[in-house]
């Protein structure tokens, strides 16, 4: 390895490692408390080395998000071959949680960390795009449904259909990285928690649940029991 080549990968190694120490600064303690200064620090580097890679901190945080929603669409993307688009969205309600479980500073700083950042004009070109833009993939996936007539009335919206869907994989998410470790509360595991809440919110919007919500036939027993009752003196059934 030629000098300018071990250079390189140490320069490489320490653009890693800044990213790291930023994420897990940010994830716990927010956005405003945290600055380049104690990133270094978090590092044992000067503020200087901080900026040989990144102007400032916006640029480290769109740094940041651009590099996480990356492997966050791609995971997602990686089921357009589902054919079934309501078996897609439960595959896709597990692929998200097993992301913020396997990646639990990751999801923080995406989904549980607002950074009250504008969008650039990159990140403007990914919205939309199933490929590049995970809610774009779920809610395509919910259209999909909707033109099957997979779903309910109730869902005609694409964008409430996957908002709710998005809200209930979140939670089991949420609490898994927050309190997981609280033994307040029995936990289940996770992933039958995952199962559970995926379940009940595919079966409620589901338009095969619709006939089991309908009123149900009275038993045989009870018309028997209104054909032969008396018939009121001078009266009508």
């Amino acid at each position: 390895m030629t000098s300018a080549e071990r250079r390189a990968r140490e320069r490489q190694e320490l653009h890693e490692r800044i990213l790291d120490a930023a994420r897990e600064l940010f994830a716990r303690h927010g956005y405003e408390a945290v600055t380049l200064r104690k990133i270094a620090e978090a590092i044992e580097y000067t503020p200087a080395a901080i900026y040989g890679h990144f102007r400032d901190k916006d640029e480290l945080i769109r740094t940041l998000c651009k590099r996480d929603f990356d492997v966050f669409s791609a995971g997602m993307a990686s089921l357009a071959s589902v054919a079934d688009p309501l078996a897609r969205i439960r595959r896709l309600g597990h692929e998200y949680i097993r992301f913020a479980i396997d990646h639990p500073q990751h999801y923080r700083l995406m989904f549980m960390s607002p950074a009250g950042l504008d969008h650039d004009a990159e990140a403007l070109e990914r919205k939309g795009d199933p490929h590049r833009d995970g809610y774009a993939f779920l809610r395509l996936s919910v259209s999909q449904a909707l033109e099957q007539g997979l779903l309910r009335d109730e869902y005609s919206d694409a964008d409430l259909a996957a908002q709710t869907f998005w809200a209930g994989v979140h939670g089991v998410a949420s609490l898994q990285i927050t309190h997981s470790d609280d033994d307040w509360v029995e936990w289940r595991p996770v992933q039958a928690r995952a199962t559970a809440m995926i379940d009940a919110l595919l079966a409620g919007m589901s338009a095969a649940a619709t006939d089991k919500r309908a009123r149900p036939k009275p038993s045989s027993r009870a018309a028997g029991a209104r054909r032969s009752a008396p018939r009121a003196k001078g009266g009508r059934r």
